[in-house]
């Protein structure tokens, strides 16, 4: 019951999995959650190796009633990264399929959501926090970016409202939103597989964020005293002024 336990969402790769390292580097015990075992399992197998402390559970985060009897099998939880998550299309709102819209609502809102009511009454018992992955198209629109705009401006407002809501509990409820940040599968399932058009996002670019970039951001507010509560954090690389403004290298 003593340790220190965080539940990472979405850890199978990207973001998720950095920031699985970095909290188990800062000494929590790590539950990854995500829907590919091999992945998970890989995680934790290099976790343990390194004599940290690492558990996997399968899990889909649309499904309430799988997220709901995930969250009987854990005695404490002291922090939860709503990491899952992610964008599909760049068609304009006048062309876009409803279905990708409804699978991006459910992954990075309803997601959230389950995540966060069924954990709350552990949360709420260690003092906890509450981490939700955003994005600077939380906080802004642009063309193209419909669907994965509103359903991250979903995100922010479940942040924004839990810590009105939450006020005067002891729990922490910490938004981080980025922006350019380069991962592996982030642009290429956005642009359904086509390698050239992801990797086209960053041309010119010196430096996006990394996800390790990001995993230390999430490091950095929890490790805040307990008092200590970063509302909002905003992380973008140098070369991104706003979600349409960036510096290239010609």
């Amino acid at each position: 019951m003593s340790t220190r336990t965080a539940v990472i969402t979405g850890a199978s790769s990207g973001i998720g999995a950095a920031t699985a390292r970095r909290l188990a580097a800062d000494g929590f015990r790590v539950v990854l959650t995500a829907r590919r075992e091999d992945r998970l399992t890989a995680l934790a197998e290099e976790l343990t190796a390194a004599g940290h402390d690492a558990l996997v559970h399968v899990l889909d985060v649309t499904d309430r009633a799988a997220v709901d009897a995930f969250a009987r099998t854990l005695d404490r939880v002291d922090v939860l990264v709503n990491n899952a998550g992610g964008a599909i299309g760049t068609e304009t709102v006048a062309t876009a399929d409803p279905a990708d819209w409804r699978t991006m609502y459910e992954t990075n809102v309803l997601g959230t959501l389950n995540a966060t009511q069924a954990l709350l009454p552990r949360l709420v018992e260690a003092e906890g926090t509450i981490i939700v992955l955003s994005s600077t198209a939380g906080l802004a629109t642009y063309e193209g970016g419909g669907g994965y705009v509103a359903a991250k401006h979903g995100a922010h407002v479940i942040a924004e409202t839990l810590r009105l809501e939450l006020c005067g509990q002891p729990v922490r409820v910490i938004e981080i939103a980025p922006g350019m940040v380069r991962t592996d599968e982030f642009a290429l399932t956005r642009f359904r597989g086509d390698q050239d058009r992801a990797d086209a996002v960053y041309t010119g670019v010196a430096e996006p964020l990394t996800a390790d970039d990001v995993a230390d951001t999430i490091g950095w507010t929890v490790s805040r005293p307990a008092h200590v509560n970063i509302d909002l954090l905003v992380v973008r690389p140098r070369a991104q002024a706003s979600n349409y403004k960036v510096h290239r290298e010609v």
